[in-house]
């Protein structure tokens, strides 16, 4: 279960956002759309790739 605590005179959108990177770095969401339908092999591979890219640039930009 994915909690995030809204401060004191935080804007809701905010809070909103902070909530969905969450969501997104745990990986919530890719495993909804996995169980959800079918996902073409090819499509499973391009995913994986770009991912693998997309750590490869974030790590070289540290």
């Amino acid at each position: 279960m994915t909690k995030v605590r809204v401060k004191p005179d935080e804007p809701f959108e905010k809070a909103l956002r902070r909530f969905k990177k969450k969501c997104n770095k745990e990986g919530i969401m890719q495993r909804l759309k996995e169980t959800k339908h079918y996902e073409k092999p090819s499509e499973r591979r391009r995913r994986k790739i770009a991912k693998a890219i997309s750590r490869h640039n974030a790590a070289a930009a540290e």
